[in-house]
């Protein structure tokens, strides 16, 4: 090791308390990124866990594939597993007692299919035969139809079929059973004799919605049982999961005449692998973030680092007096760097993992009672991690040291001596206006001017408090965002149940068969309501939001959007109104008609970009109301009595039209019914429920003629996703909050233990404690001011980078975050009066001519 290192290590040693606070610094800002990168990490191998539990773990499926074509794929270098299914069709379940699911619906796969698929054994084993089979246990408890291991069964398996309507075809588990007059139209056509010996039980796959008609029966194929004339569906995990997955897969399938394939998107953009507007918002979004994380960090050590030269500029030109030369100096910086970083990196990593697992061990258990989460939040500590955040420190750490380097290289001794390098006095530089002395009396001037002496100082704190407004305002922005674009993408699900009727059997008119459902021991709530479709015709091109008007059809200078009529009972309809603050009696006058307008639409344009927009509809507003045929219009004249945005029980959005939804009360539902043509009418009754299978369970067993969809696991995952989101989302707030904290106090509090000299000069000439105490808040609001001055319109620039990132795939409005700005306003002066405040206490307390005679920390 040479002098200059030994030297440096020296006076490392000797202004231990400065030592410290630098490590301290460098060790937040790689906990920082540590524990960034870690949670992003552990969040995505959460997903993934998800997606493969709902899903199954497979990246692309080949549809209709030959046996020379399986051999293809099995060669193919990229297939690292291979799963072949088939579905063999449906059979009918003899004795079933629930007349809306009469069929097995029979699916076949490999041994490994059975793993890499959501398939949940209960009871006995796997098939391993063509002709063995394990049954749903729903089987029992719902359809009360019983087997037991060992049995034999003989089914006729075919296909769904509809005689009256052969354009009806390809009738999958995802189209409910088809009835009239509470039987079935449907029959069973190609029909094959096949049996079977039962060899276990599974749980119902999560793949079958409740309102499919077929109860879930597996058995066993493999790639030996496939012969020149029959095809099947092959699955595969890829060995090399990146961005080239969709290109490999489509090649294959062009080489290979393979008809159709698709990819597993849920779960392969949680590696990383997605496309089109979604990996656009994805990778603008994650140069931006990281971008933030870096000039968070840099700021934060630079500042350390920073106020270590200026403290060391003596020192410095005591070296260059004995030869030192400028890259002997230069090096000295970026030495303690290195030993900084070897201490803190290392703490950093370790304290950042420990922080986030710590948080992790308290989110689990909230999240397991919230949601009945099954997975857990883990901290997924990999090589890369791990390496990626050590690398970003050593690249932050050598930022930071970069420039306060450069200027240790150029300290002459002469400029050291007279410490000319930080303050510099010039009449102008230190002009002051008389109106702060006339309003804020002679302490604010002295404040003011001891902050331009030392102007590097305060340029150095003024940009911390910059970067530190810069962070949070644009994560808070960030998060608010991510959370307001998973919304928009899921929302529609305010509901458990939904139960609907063909009106020719039981109907939902019957007073006492509502009560008997709504009254069902795990019911919390319900709403009845009725709804029918039309179109009317409202607004003036030049009011018509620019982002919709092409898909909508134009006539006459207006534009005719889709419309829902919806009507609930007195009392429901009584809450509704006093939630969106409307007299319900202005609702109830047929001859008057006023309605509630829902003034928020959600859909999907051509290229799957999410926009939600608005009518921009005004109270006292009147609309035509047009139902249409060939022959004639009737129109009806509609008065807004309130605007918006709160959806009621059974109302959601659509993803396929833009459809406005007005909401009104029976009577004007039944008079606008009576002046409609061809507008169908429905009701719908729609629950919630602590145990949503159970309660359909009991619905069915009423014997009654009505439709059950259950929504309740498409709402829970939507749900799932956005706690998670909020979770992730949240956790990287607060600890960006945390950092800018620490950040300005560690800056402030520590400029401001490097002016003991000059603040016991002051004292030395009479300035009093109060003055001092005055003369400390006012540089206060100083710092506070010009950093709001410079941070706000920087954090607004970001916001509208973060912005635009996102309408890659969702459009809705552009809103400022007015109280996280009010926040951040006060949370300035705050944090910057306690930082000074602190700083100064220790100043007050020294002896004022050891102060005048000491040099370090």
């Amino acid at each position: 090791m040479n002098i200059i290192n030994k030297l440096t290590l020296r006076h490392l040693m000797k202004n231990k308390k400065q030592t410290l606070v630098t490590i301290m610094g460098v060790i937040i800002s790689v906990a920082m990124v540590t524990a960034v990168i870690t949670l992003g990490s552990s969040f995505l191998t959460l997903m993934q866990k998800e997606t493969i539990k709902d899903n199954g773990e497979w990246h692309v499926l080949y549809r209709g594939v030959n046996k020379e074509q399986l051999d293809a794929i099995k060669q193919d270098t990229q297939t690292k597993q291979l799963m072949t299914s088939k579905e063999r069709g449906y059979a009918l379940l003899p004795g079933s007692q629930n007349a809306r699911k009469p069929y097995l619906f029979i699916k076949a796969y490999n041994a490994q299919g059975f793993t890499n698929f959501p398939i949940v054994l209960s009871e006995g084993r796997l098939p391993e035969r063509a002709d063995e089979i394990v049954l749903s246990e729903a089987i029992a408890t719902n359809a009360k139809v019983v087997y037991r291991i060992g049995d034999h069964v003989t089914l006729e398996v075919g296909q769904r079929h509809i005689p009256t309507n052969p354009s009806d075809t390809n009738l999958s588990q995802n189209n409910q059973l088809r009835t009239s007059a509470g039987a079935s139209m449907e029959t069973l056509v190609d029909t094959k004799t096949e049996a079977y010996t039962v060899v276990g039980f599974i749980k119902r796959p999560t793949w079958e919605q409740t309102w499919a008609p077929g109860y879930t029966a597996l058995t066993y194929i493999d790639e030996t049982m496939v012969d020149a004339n029959q095809s099947v569906d092959v699955s595969v995990v890829v060995e090399n999961i990146d961005s080239t997955v969709f290109d490999h897969a489509n090649d294959l399938a062009e080489k290979n005449s393979i008809s159709s394939f698709k990819t597993n998107d849920s779960l392969l953009r949680y590696y990383g692998v997605m496309g089109g507007g979604l990996g656009k918002t994805y990778n603008s979004l994650f140069l931006i973030v990281v971008l933030v994380i870096v000039v968070g960090s840099v700021s934060l050590i630079y500042n350390a680092f920073a106020i270590s030269v200026s403290e060391r500029s003596r020192h410095l030109g005591m070296l260059s007096s004995v030869g030192a030369t400028r890259r002997q100096k230069r090096n000295s910086v970026f030495f303690e760097g290195a030993v900084i970083g070897s201490i803190s990196i290392p703490l950093g990593v370790i304290f950042g993992m420990l922080g986030i697992g710590i948080t992790f061990g308290f989110i689990n258990p909230i999240l397991e009672d919230a949601m009945g989460v099954t997975e857990k939040l883990t901290l997924v500590v990999t090589p890369l991690s791990i390496a990626l955040a050590c690398l970003v420190s050593i690249i932050t750490i050598f930022i930071s040291t970069y420039v306060p380097a450069q200027r240790a290289s150029k300290i002459s001794a002469i400029d050291a001596i007279r410490q000319t390098a930080d303050i510099k006095l010039t009449s102008k530089a230190l002009k002051t206006s008389k109106l702060v002395k006339r309003l804020f009396g002679v302490e604010a001037e002295i404040g003011l001017k001891n902050l331009k002496r030392n102007k590097r100082r305060y340029y150095a704190t003024v940009f911390s408090l910059v970067i530190s407004i810069v962070l949070f305002l644009a994560v808070s922005f960030f998060t608010s965002n991510l959370q307001k674009s998973l919304e928009i993408s899921q929302k529609g699900y305010n509901y458990d149940i939904a139960i609907y009727t063909d009106g020719e059997g039981a109907t939902l008119e019957d007073e006492q068969l509502v009560k008997t459902i709504t009254s069902l021991e795990n019911v919390t709530e319900s709403n009845l309501m009725k709804q029918m479709n039309g179109n009317f015709v409202w607004l003036a091109e030049e009011v018509v939001p620019e982002n919709i008007k092409p898909y909508l059809y134009q006539e006459r200078n207006l534009y005719k959007y889709n419309i829902g009529v919806n009507s609930m009972q007195e009392e429901k309809l009584k809450a509704y109104a006093k939630q969106v603050g409307v007299e319900y009696a202005k609702l109830t006058n047929p001859d008057q008609p006023n309605a509630i307008l829902i003034d928020t639409m959600t859909f999907l344009d051509e290229k799957g970009k999410f926009i939600e927009t608005k009518v921009n509809g005004k109270v006292g507003e009147m609309l035509d109301l047009v139902s249409e045929d060939a022959k004639q219009q009737v129109v009806n004249k509609m008065e807004l009595a309130a605007v918006t945005d709160k959806f009621p029980m059974g109302i959601v959005q659509t993803d396929s039209i833009l459809q406005v939804n007005l909401v009104v009360s029976e009577p004007v539902y039944e008079q606008l019914l009576k002046k409609s043509v061809f507008v169908s009418s429905y009701p719908g009754l729609y629950l919630k429920s602590k145990e949503p299978l159970k309660t359909q369970q009991d619905i069915e067993e009423m014997q009654k003629d009505v439709s059950v969809m259950n929504l309740f696991q498409e709402r829970q995952r939507s749900e799932r996703k956005i706690l998670f989101m909020s979770v992730f989302v949240y956790g990287f707030v607060a600890l960006i909050t945390a950092v800018s904290m620490a950040n300005i106090f560690n800056t402030i509090s520590t400029s401001v233990a490097l002016r003991k000299r000059e603040f016991a000069m002051l004292r030395s000439v009479g300035m009093t404690p109060k003055s001092f105490h005055i003369m400390i808040n006012y540089e206060s609001i100083f710092y506070g001011i010009k950093s709001l001055a410079y941070g706000l319109p920087i954090s607004a620039v970001i916001m509208v980078l973060i912005y635009r990132s996102f309408r890659y795939s969702f459009s809705y409005e552009f809103v400022l975050p007015w109280t996280s700005i009010l926040y951040v306003i006060a949370a300035v002066f705050v944090i910057v009066s306690l930082s000074m405040y602190y700083a100064s206490i220790k100043v007050k307390k020294a002896n004022i001519i050891d102060a005048l005679k000491q040099e370090n920390l």
